[in-house]
């Protein structure tokens, strides 16, 4: 009896070591009972009946499907190898295990038949520079077909769109052109803006050069007639003086310089003929004296020669 119950012991000990499960945090496992679905496990410690339960355990995390490379046609006949890969996640483990047999055979050739389907509709250079839309196309129409699989497509990316080798060398050709072609403008802009930019200093040189000189010009122009005023002031200011001193000293000087201006302001006039008077040598001495008073010499009062039949001046009165 005790050998029997040793036994017994030991096949319960088995049973409960052989239904234990464990399932990561990346995973969910699908329950079934005698074929039939009966839970979900969630991450954690778990415990099914052996024999009668079986535990699959799914992997939600995000995967990839490598599609491998194949050849299309484009819309203008072009032949070019394309391959991509499909990134996606587990959503609902029980459609995942239930719905498709090969997830990921099936995957493949739905983005195979799509992706050619895709590209059927563009043209090579389309193809070339639309990738963003192709992919986005393509996620579109996988995301709507593996839907009832339990899976979420999260993005597809093309790995590589290859033209044929004399497709190839034209697109250098052409791409080397279109440089050249730009490297050729772009040097007769730049020469075009130098030639500009050069004009306008030039002009702007000539502007301040001609401003400069229009200002040498009237600052010279402002000096001599500063220069003349001052003079004009100077001349007036020592006829003044002179007159003032012949004024004081000599009555008859002081009248024959007035004789003088009056003279000349009948000259200054429009008069063909001028009437001189008769007492020229008076007139003479006095204009003799005037120069050497203004040369700063003091000249003592002259007796002028008495002319036949000249009649005598009055006497002078005195202040």
């Amino acid at each position: 009896m005790t050998i029997l119950l040793i036994v017994i012991i030991v096949i319960i000990v088995i049973l409960i070591l052989i239904g234990i499960r464990i399932v990561r945090p990346y995973q969910k496992g699908v329950v079934e009972r005698l074929g039939k679905y009966k839970r979900t496990g969630e991450p954690g410690f778990h415990w099914i009946i052996p024999f009668v339960d079986r535990m699959t355990q799914v992997d939600m995390r995000e995967n990839v499907v490598d599609v491998p490379p194949m050849e299309v046609i484009t819309k203008d006949n072009v032949a070019v190898t394309v391959d991509a890969v499909v990134y996606y996640r587990a959503t609902d483990a029980v459609k995942l295990i239930y719905n498709v047999t090969n997830f990921y055979l099936a995957a493949t050739k739905l983005a195979q038949t799509n992706l050619r389907n895709v590209i059927g509709e563009l043209t090579l250079d389309d193809c070339l520079t639309s990738r963003e839309t192709i992919n986005s196309q393509l996620r579109d129409i996988l995301f709507s077909a593996t839907e009832q699989w339990g899976v979420e497509i999260v993005r597809v990316e093309l790995q590589r769109i290859e033209p044929p080798a004399d497709v190839t060398q034209a697109m250098h050709r052409q791409m080397k052109a279109e440089r050249e072609r730009r490297a050729v403008i772009l040097e007769a802009e730049g020469e075009r803006q130098a030639n500009i930019e050069r004009a306008e200093g030039i002009k702007q040189s000539s502007i301040l050069e001609a401003e400069g000189r229009a200002q040498a010009i009237r600052e010279v122009a402002d000096a001599e007639k500063l220069q003349r005023v001052l003079l004009s002031e100077g001349e007036a200011k020592g006829v003044e003086n002179v007159l003032a001193q012949l004024h004081e000293e000599d009555t008859d000087m002081y009248i024959a310089v007035r004789y003088v201006e009056s003279l000349k302001a009948i000259a200054d006039g429009n008069a063909t003929k001028i009437f001189m008077p008769t007492e020229l040598s008076g007139i003479a001495s006095a204009t003799g004296m005037i120069g050497e008073l203004f040369e700063g010499g003091k000249v003592a009062p002259q007796v002028k020669p008495k002319m036949p039949g000249e009649v005598p001046p009055p006497p002078a009165v005195s202040d």
